[in-house]
């Protein structure tokens, strides 16, 4: 039963990003570059004043979130990816990396745009209801969350929909869907903030 696995930790990442470091093919596949033009595409806002990535990886997406963020702060639990992605990112002055295993390690700070994508099925029902509350704290009045998530079976302790359901969930009423996409591959869903 999927709620019964635990969060995938730092080691699972370490170890695969060991093995490569683009493992997802985030610099060269189709996939991701329509997945991150769609994501941008979703957001309402040509700018923000302060976003929160949460699962960089090698900051493929956050180099594009920064052009449309005043600040970005970028998380990852694997500092074999935050190494790759700070070093893809030099000289972007709007944008800082922290290593972090949410939802233990949830920075401080207020943000208008928090982005999850391609995470929340890494975690345990339990994390994941705690990693939402956290988001919610930490959301401005006008913030605005925005899910993505891969449709295809997997061996994470959650499914595509079954993250971004729950997440969903447990955002209401603080958030409401603002807007949707589906995709044979992928489910984007953008939050509101204001019930």
């Amino acid at each position: 039963m999927t709620d019964a696995k635990p969060s995938l930790d730092s080691r699972y990442f370490d170890d695969i990003y060991a093995r490569t470091i683009d493992p997802w093919g985030f610099r060269t596949s189709p996939y991701e570059r329509g997945k991150y033009e769609a994501t941008l595409g979703i957001l309402p806002r040509p700018r923000y004043r302060s976003a929160l990535e949460v699962g960089c990886s090698i900051g493929v997406f956050t180099r594009m979130l920064a052009g449309r963020s005043d600040s970005v702060l970028a998380l990852d639990t694997s500092a074999l990816a935050l190494g790759e992605a700070r070093t893809a990112n030099a000289g972007l002055p709007n944008v800082a990396f922290r290593e972090a295993t949410l939802p233990r390690d949830f920075p401080d700070g207020r943000y208008d745009l928090i982005v999850l994508s391609e995470v929340l099925y890494y975690l345990s029902r339990p994390d994941l209801a705690a990693l939402a509350g956290r988001c919610l704290g930490a959301l401005e009045p006008d913030g605005q969350v925005v899910l993505c998530h891969w449709l295809g079976e997997t061996d994470y302790p959650l499914r595509g929909d079954e993250a971004a359901d729950l997440f969903i969930a447990a955002a209401a009423p603080r958030c409401r869907s603002s807007a949707a996409r589906r995709e044979p591959e992928y489910r984007l869903d953008l939050l509101s903030a204001g019930g």
